[in-house]
């Protein structure tokens, strides 16, 4: 596929639907004064040159009773393990996040749960996987970051 090449009217969209995925196209058009069908036919090719990957639902955690957030580092016993580890660290559905990394893990995991008992039992369940040495975790005391939009509207100022 050739390369796709965003204009000022793309990074518009983007930029509107960044702020809230749910925005009506009819919102979007009549903001940045084109048609609704322009900014359906837009948003088509920008999924189908993989820059627009699905959409994303932001949850108030704590609402749902799953506040805690803790960080767990994991040792394997040989890297050739990764990809099994990573495959049962997927069936744990309270770790949201893994990494293969450089330096002192292997893998590194967030996890969310409703309490420390909660955490205790899922970090637990990843130290008994197969191939596991041995993990360390840190708590999370509050996010106090979690913001990709920043990020996502400096990459669109670059470009």
């Amino acid at each position: 596929m050739a390369k796709f090449k965003l204009d000022e009217t793309d990074h518009q969209i983007l930029d509107m639907l960044i702020e809230n995925t749910r925005t009506p196209f009819t919102d979007v058009a009549k903001k940045l004064l084109i048609s609704a069908g322009t900014v359906h036919v837009r948003v088509k090719k920008m999924e189908e040159a993989g820059i627009i990957i699905g959409s994303s639902l932001t949850l108030d955690y704590k609402k749902l009773g799953y506040a805690f957030i803790a960080y767990v580092g994991v040792f394997l016993k040989n890297t050739s393990q990764t990809k099994f580890v990573l495959e049962r660290i997927n069936e744990i559905p309270f770790i949201t996040v893994a990494h293969v990394t450089t330096g002192k893990f292997n893998v590194f995991c967030k996890i969310r749960a409703r309490n420390t008992q909660h955490a205790k039992d899922i970090i637990f369940q990843l130290d008994d996987i197969e191939g596991v040495y041995r993990t360390e975790t840190m708590i999370s005391m509050e996010e106090s970051i979690n913001d990709k939009k920043r990020l996502m509207h400096s990459i669109f100022q670059e470009m």
